[in-house]
């Protein structure tokens, strides 16, 4: 039953998650309200563990989920049912591509589209910056803000724009001194 849930789950977020993986993190948060896989709380470590390994965002926490719900099994189901509906859709867009690409219809449904991606990436973008930055709800202005947090975003964005090294190096520094802050 558990792997029935897995698929289902996953592959409702893999269809309408449409942009990526930050797109996926509002489907993410309706399943942890859902099941016991992971907590809404914990989602933005997965934001950050995903962001930080390699591969794309959403299958790394498809696949932290599936592996914390099920294991390996759960993993391998999560991850595959995250990436069918991309998978299926490009199939059969392949095959009508040449003959509809210039169609009006496919064309307002991609002008459609734009905007409904970017409300997703938006309202992810505003969750990422609500837990990480901010503490909601709060007792004063100044008590809402995680100035700790705020800090090391501000070092970080002045050091990469000054030394323009390789974002992986501002990666591992940002692990390491929330590891070490506890943040």
């Amino acid at each position: 039953m558990i792997y029935w849930e897995l698929f289902y789950e996953f592959f409702i977020t893999g269809l309408f998650s449409i942009g990526g993986g930050l797109a996926a993190l509002p489907f993410l948060y309706k399943i942890a309200e859902r099941h016991d896989w992971f907590s809404a709380a914990f989602l933005p470590n997965m934001v950050a563990v995903s962001e930080s390994t390699p591969g794309p965002i959403g299958i790394n926490m498809a696949t932290y989920a599936g592996f914390h719900a099920a294991g390996l099994p759960g993993a391998l189901i999560a991850t595959i049912s995250l990436a069918l509906p991309s998978f299926l859709i490009i199939i059969f867009i392949s095959g009508l591509l040449g003959r509809v690409k210039e169609h009006h219809i496919t064309r307002s449904v991609l002008y459609v589209l734009r905007p409904a991606v970017t409300g997703l990436i938006a309202v992810s973008a505003w969750e990422v910056i609500s837990i990480t930055l901010l503490r909601l709800p709060a007792a004063s202005f100044t008590s809402m803000f995680q100035w700790t947090s705020i800090a090391v975003f501000c070092v970080v964005w002045v050091l990469y724009h000054k030394l323009k090294a390789h974002p992986i190096f501002y990666i591992i520094g940002c692990a390491v001194v929330g590891v070490c802050l506890k943040l």
